[in-house]
């Protein structure tokens, strides 16, 4: 099983960026808690992430017919892109989105989420584990 991992806006700057929200740990402590989860349920991962909307889509239609899910945290993304929605229905593969806070209880704004209509579930809240929760979902434990 190949699951895909994407991260939207900002998430490269974790540690940094209102710790208070985000915690301390950097992206890069995110993808070896990841490998590792993977690494326990003897599935592939592959990481990308981008500040560019463009890009994020064409990881998700490159995904096609190589990946078995896909786990996204569009960032910002989450409440102004149509065209990532629009990906994630384009491949069919299964998609979970994930947010390292609850939207719910932030801004009003945040409340909107696009890419949700496209996805199987949405993680929110659970901080950085919630990743590891999306991975265990898609893999059936």
């Amino acid at each position: 099983m190949r699951i895909l991992i994407l991260n939207g806006p900002n998430l490269n700057m974790l540690g940094i960026r209102e710790p208070e929200i985000y915690g301390h740990e950097t992206y890069g402590d995110l993808c070896s808690m990841l490998q590792k989860e993977a690494d326990s349920l003897g599935v592939s991962v592959e990481f990308f992430q981008s500040n560019h909307e463009g890009a994020l889509v064409d990881a998700i239609q490159s995904a096609y017919g190589k990946m078995d899910g896909i786990i996204i945290n569009p960032g910002a993304y989450t409440h102004t892109s149509v065209a990532l929605l629009d990906a994630v229905k384009a491949v069919g593969i299964p998609t979970i989105e994930v947010h390292i806070s609850d939207p719910d209880t932030r801004e009003a704004f945040r409340k909107i989420s696009y890419i949700r209509a496209a996805c199987v579930k949405t993680v929110k809240g659970h901080g950085l584990p919630g990743y590891a929760e999306a991975l265990r979902f898609l893999c059936g434990k």
